[in-house]
């Protein structure tokens, strides 16, 4: 079944060449089923290529899935024009009365910075929050699983000596958990981060569970007991050359940093990266999709449970 998004977002040309169903919203409104409303808080300073690989996850599943994409009120966008995000994103007041099956919260390139001391820290608690009444299941990426596990489990993320940058080896520890399902032993995706959190902190945490970790990545598939709550300190959704892009962009600004690790062929970065990570990417969202969204939400969104507002930590 299709994704479906405004018939004019720039992602669909690329997905659709890659024979993933689209559906623009005056098609989608012909059908008569309820669609999986996800709702993606788009982070990445490349927006529109973060889009475009999420939807490409997004769309490779059985289920129609109503996409809203947010931005941040309180934080101005350097490198995504003012038009797109007018004429695509919405702001948080503008869905704060709704509610959604799915919630991503994209990864961001803060990770160095305190989290309170992150121009828009105070907004994303604030989403983090509300989330907890008016969305099933959230899926966080990146620094935003670090944010989440901070936000919620008050769990610290710690400054690397370099940069953690390439494609990394974990092996599964529940396989038998529902997001693992159909997984092999181990399985590889990449990372590109400063910061990380350690299993110990994790484990001290009776309603968490690290599915899956990296002897050198550490702990990368976590998930809380109910599965209302997914922390992938991973990028899976990452496009062949994105590592590659970043490393490029990171040189050519005098960042001394390594070549990214069991990512290019023999290290040599004029060679094209070998893609063998969409399968589990594509593995992983379908069973988040399923398992935790399509198969326990409810029918009527307005039946979930308010919480308590949390108090925001200082």
């Amino acid at each position: 079944m299709p994704i479906k998004v405004q018939s004019n977002l720039p992602a669909i040309k690329v997905l659709e060449s890659e024979n993933i169903f689209v559906m623009p919203n005056e098609v989608a409104l012909r059908q008569d089923i309820r669609p999986l409303k996800i709702l993606i808080l788009n982070l990445m300073p490349t927006k529109i290529t973060t889009e475009t690989q999420l939807l490409r996850l997004l769309g490779n599943s059985p289920l129609q899935v109503d996409i809203e994409l947010l931005q941040m009120a309180s934080h101005t966008s350097k490198n995504t024009s003012p038009h797109h995000l007018t004429t695509f994103y919405k702001t948080f007041d503008q869905v704060k009365d709704d509610r959604f099956d799915g919630l991503i919260i994209t990864g961001a390139p803060v990770e160095q910075i305190a989290f309170e001391e992150v121009d828009y820290w105070d907004e994303l608690c604030e989403i983090m929050d509300w989330a907890d009444s008016n969305v099933y299941s959230t899926f966080h990426i990146c620094w935003g699983a670090q944010a989440g596990l901070y936000y919620h489990y008050g769990i610290q993320k710690y400054q690397f000596d370099e940069k953690l940058s390439g494609v990394y080896s974990h092996r599964v520890l529940k396989p038998n958990h529902p997001l693992m399902r159909g997984f092999d032993d181990s399985f590889s995706i990449p990372h590109s981060r400063y910061t990380g959190v350690r299993s110990e902190d994790i484990r001290r945490h009776m309603g968490l569970e690290i599915l899956a970790e990296s002897e050198m990545a550490g702990p990368t598939v976590i998930c809380n007991r109910t599965g209302r709550q997914v922390f992938i300190t991973g990028h899976a959704e990452y496009d062949r050359e994105t590592l590659a892009n970043e490393y490029f962009r990171d040189l050519s600004r005098g960042i001394d940093i390594q070549v990214p690790y069991n990512y290019f062929p023999d290290d040599d970065a004029s060679l094209t990266p070998p893609l063998v990570w969409r399968s589990t990417a594509t593995l992983l969202y379908t069973n988040w999709l399923n398992y935790f969204v399509y198969q326990a939400t409810p029918y009527d969104l307005n039946t979930l449970k308010k919480k308590p507002p949390k108090k925001k930590r200082k």
